[in-house]
């Protein structure tokens, strides 16, 4: 099961107080104060774990907490402090503050760390309070209350390329064609519910991370069919593969299903717009003549068209290495110049 977002509630551990105590030994009936100090509380920390594909673990738990500290104790003792609370989210997680409407992090790249809720500081004990006019105090520090955040958790996939299309364009069995994902395909109109991530392998330690969108109808960025909650995925690629089927089950025409989608993509976020796209028509191997091609090319005049079939794998690698050759070009685009500093936003 594929869950892209979740609204959870975060406490950090509070401070242990601190204690009021004082040296009581045989032989020395006044020996002052020595109370310790608290021990601080946990923070919670959210981690992007390479493991994780699925915000499914906060489905059925919506309340996380960290330790708390100890309590200070007598001799100058410290109270133990609280645990850490690691959080583990999919690369690509957004973490948004409900209350402000705040984006608190980004964590989009594996391993990053980012700490959401402080932890409480421990109180101090009485020992600190000592002073030659006040050599017996009875007052210590309480600890410190954690920090408190109520969180929406947004995933956004994060794959160099995404093939989106109508329903039935033949993006899964692409997917399957060119990288180890299984995705499900059938010889039956049906559209895939979960984006799909495949890793497709160029050779020459080149390879590219494919992100398969379910398929968009017109109408998706007002919430119409599957595609509407899956459009924000679209938004992390570099390079948008546009698949369009030479042969729709429909009777549709090729031409305006692209035009269609396209209106989808922009009316979603005008950054979508700008973004290299290649355009692949998609099951070559039911043409029996070149009337559809050539149809399609004329329509879609100015732009680039890859004739391909990913179920008879004909066309797919000149495609790919086009894709390729479209990435770097994003990248050197994207280059940081030498001496600015570099924030995983600017990318």
């Amino acid at each position: 099961m594929f869950v892209d977002e979740a609204i959870i509630q975060v406490k950090a551990g509070d401070g242990g107080n601190g204690c009021v105590s004082f040296r009581r030994e045989k032989y020395i009936p006044k020996g002052g104060p020595d109370g310790g100090d608290g021990g601080h509380g946990g923070s919670v920390i959210f981690v992007a774990d390479v493991h994780k594909d699925t915000l499914l673990d906060f489905a059925g738990k919506h309340h996380w907490a960290a330790g708390r500290g100890e309590a200070g104790m007598g001799k100058k003792m410290y109270g133990k402090s609280g645990e850490d609370l690691y959080v583990h989210v999919p690369p690509g997680t957004l973490i948004f503050d409900r209350e402000h409407g705040m984006l608190l992090a980004d964590l989009d790249a594996p391993d990053k760390e980012v700490v959401i809720a402080r932890g409480g500081k421990g109180g101090r004990g009485n020992f600190h309070f000592r002073s030659s006019t006040n050599q017996a105090p009875r007052y210590a520090e309480p600890g410190v209350e954690g920090q408190e955040r109520n969180l929406r958790l947004e995933l956004k996939l994060i794959a160099d390329v995404g093939f989106v299309g109508m329903p039935n364009a033949g993006k899964s069995t692409l997917l399957r064609a060119i990288s180890a994902a299984r995705p499900k395909v059938a010889d039956y109109p049906f559209t895939t519910l979960d984006p799909q991530l495949g890793i497709v392998d160029l050779g020459q330690d080149r390879r590219l991370v494919v992100a398969d969108i379910p398929g968009l109808i017109e109408g998706a960025q007002h919430g119409a069919g599957l595609g509407h909650a899956f459009l924000k995925h679209v938004e992390r690629t570099k390079v948008i593969v546009h698949l369009i089927d030479l042969y729709p089950v429909d009777g549709s025409d090729p031409a305006e299903n692209y035009r269609i989608i396209r209106r989808e993509l922009e009316a979603f976020s005008p950054k979508l717009a700008e973004k290299r796209e290649l355009i692949a028509a998609n099951k070559l191997d039911l043409a029996t003549d070149d009337e559809a091609i050539d149809k399609i090319k004329a329509d879609l005049k100015g732009k680039r068209v890859y004739a391909i079939s990913g179920a008879a794998h004909q066309g797919i690698t000149e495609m790919l290495e086009s894709i390729w050759k479209m990435l770097q070009a994003e990248k050197a685009d994207h280059v940081v110049p030498s001496g600015v500093p570099w924030h995983p936003l600017q990318t």
